[in-house]
């Protein structure tokens, strides 16, 4: 049976912090809140987008979460198609999804980018025909909730102790803890590696050549 490798996007093979960044603080402003910085929004990224938001804005009613969301989808479809705000790849990460979507095993992507956003990022990257399965914040539960492992579990007919889940943050880590399935975490993302470890990850890879290699 061939294994299932799900790989996080945001973090993990794209570096979207600042156009997120960008358009998170356009939604808030646009609400009367005041800029948030980036570490912190970094720290929410990875999350289904109103729950991302309720964690910078606590204290304000669901309905505002709800709003602060929308702006934000507007204002990051916007910021996308200017050329200073972009989402290039992490090195490496091009060859190692080509490597992996050649190897045999499925290939997945579980990401809490909308179906709309990973369209887009798999169009710049020639990636259309490359993941066996997707699953996105459009689908279900975002993460840590192990929905998104098991829908892509459901549709590749992968054994859980034959899965892993590769990502940059601690919802990945818990996500894959959650569905019985093996997690590798990765350092150049938005959460520390010590935060990886705590939460689940067997390792922590400096890159993609160690991370294949981890795989393999």
């Amino acid at each position: 049976m061939s294994r299932l490798i799900v790989f996080d996007c945001d973090g993990t093979l794209v570096d979207s912090q600042f156009v997120i960044t960008a358009a998170m603080n356009q939604a808030m402003t646009s609400h009367g809140f005041p800029t948030i910085e980036r570490e912190l929004v970094r720290r929410v990224v990875g999350l289904s987008l109103v729950e991302a938001v309720a964690m910078l804005i606590p204290n304000e009613p669901q309905r505002v979460h709800h709003n602060v969301a929308k702006e934000y989808k507007a204002a990051f479809q916007t910021l996308r198609r200017d050329p200073a705000h972009h989402e290039p790849l992490f090195p490496g990460a091009d060859g190692a999804i080509r490597s992996v979507a050649g190897s045999g095993d499925h290939l997945g992507l579980a990401t809490g980018k909308s179906r709309r956003g990973v369209a887009s990022v798999l169009g710049l990257h020639g990636w259309e025909q490359l993941f066996d399965t997707i699953q996105t914040a459009d689908d279900g539960p975002g993460k840590p909730h192990p929905h998104m492992l098991e829908q892509a579990i459901a549709e590749t007919g992968a054994n859980p102790a034959e899965t892993v889940m590769i990502g940059d943050t601690t919802y990945d880590m818990e996500m894959a803890k959650s569905a019985g399935v093996r997690a590798i975490g990765v350092s150049w993302g938005y959460h520390a590696p010590e935060e990886l470890i705590g939460s689940g990850a067997e390792i922590v890879t400096k890159d993609f050549a160690q991370l294949l290699k981890a795989l393999n």
